[in-house]
């Protein structure tokens, strides 16, 4: 695959890194340099997929890196590079969170995306968030708003594999309910229409209908279809926060976010058999090339399958 040039903004950044880990860190050209091209790989890495730099991304990347090979020492090191990187970030203000903060190396062996099982999925999207009654045993319209809102930013990740920015940026006039689709605008600005199943359509459209008018203010933006709880627009955080909190509401184990959703609803689709061509076009994956590692998870999950049940594995 062929990575996407870094973007201005992102070349900036890593020159003023490059004076931050020489003038304040006092490293040396070597580990500069070192450094400066590990931290290139995973921007051209996340711009490839059209993802921010997360947690899920690095992890990615990193296993990428591990399938193709590269010594633990050299892993090691580009996590840390990572670590410093978005570390620094953080502490100059260009970011509101610090996603390096809990990378770790991997270890060998664990090189492919984390995807939940289908059981794991149906356990996640049958235990929406439950609108909690207050003491007069009535369930606020703000309450229930939320858990609608939950149920429906859950339900239209796994159903399309859109990433985390493009469910954020979706409007009203993009969902076709007619055709069973979403009109999705990703990297690149390429603009792709993605098919939505009828769950997922139902909980939107029970959103819309309802929660979306109570949360709705006088600021509230016509041209978004999710809020934040202030009435603007959703935000990238906020949508990862939904979503970790229903994985550890259910149990799935593990931290989960968006981008696990986007992953496991790719692999679902292969293990259904559909066609990789197919998949690439519902991601909005610019390379085939990208698409593939599903076909390496799915082989990793069916040997893990032989190696517990076949007597002779």
């Amino acid at each position: 695959m062929t990575a996407p040039k870094l973007t201005d903004a992102q070349q900036a950044e890593l020159h003023d890194f490059a004076r931050y880990l020489r003038l304040e860190r006092g490293r040396s050209a070597h580990t500069i340099t070192g450094y400066l091209r590990d931290v290139t790989s995973l921007l051209t890495f996340a711009n490839a997929l059209g993802e921010e730099v997360e947690l899920a991304t690095m992890r990615d990347w990193l296993a990428q890196r591990s399938e193709k090979g590269q010594a633990q020492a050299t892993l090691a090191r580009a996590a840390a590079a990572t670590r410093t990187f978005t570390a620094w970030r953080l502490d100059t203000g260009r970011a509101d969170h610090d996603p390096g903060r809990r990378l770790r190396t991997p270890k060998r062996g664990q090189h492919l995306p984390s995807v939940l099982t289908a059981r794991q999925m149906t356990n996640l999207l049958d235990q929406p968030a439950e609108a909690s009654a207050g003491e007069d045993g009535e369930i606020s319209d703000q309450d229930r708003a939320l858990a609608q809102r939950a149920t429906a930013i859950l339900e239209i990740l796994y159903s399309t594999g859109l990433r985390v920015s493009e469910l954020v940026a979706l409007t009203p006039r993009s969902i076709d309910r007619g055709q069973n689709t979403i009109r999705v605008r990703g990297k690149g600005n390429k603009e792709r229409v993605v098919p939505v199943g009828r769950p997922a359509l139902r909980a939107l459209a029970t959103w819309m209908e309802d929660g979306r008018r109570v949360l709705a203010s006088q600021k509230t933006p016509a041209d978004a279809v999710f809020l934040g709880v202030r009435g603007g627009r959703i935000s990238d955080r906020e949508v990862r926060r939904i979503v970790a909190d229903a994985g550890q509401r259910t149990g799935t184990g593990g931290r989960i976010s968006p981008h696990t959703l986007r992953h496991s609803a790719a692999t679902h689709l292969v293990e259904g058999g559909a066609d990789l061509r197919s998949v690439q076009d519902i991601l909005g994956h610019s390379s085939l090339q990208t698409t593939q590692i599903y076909t390496h998870v799915t082989a990793e999950r069916l040997r893990s399958t032989i190696d517990q049940a076949h007597p002779r594995a």
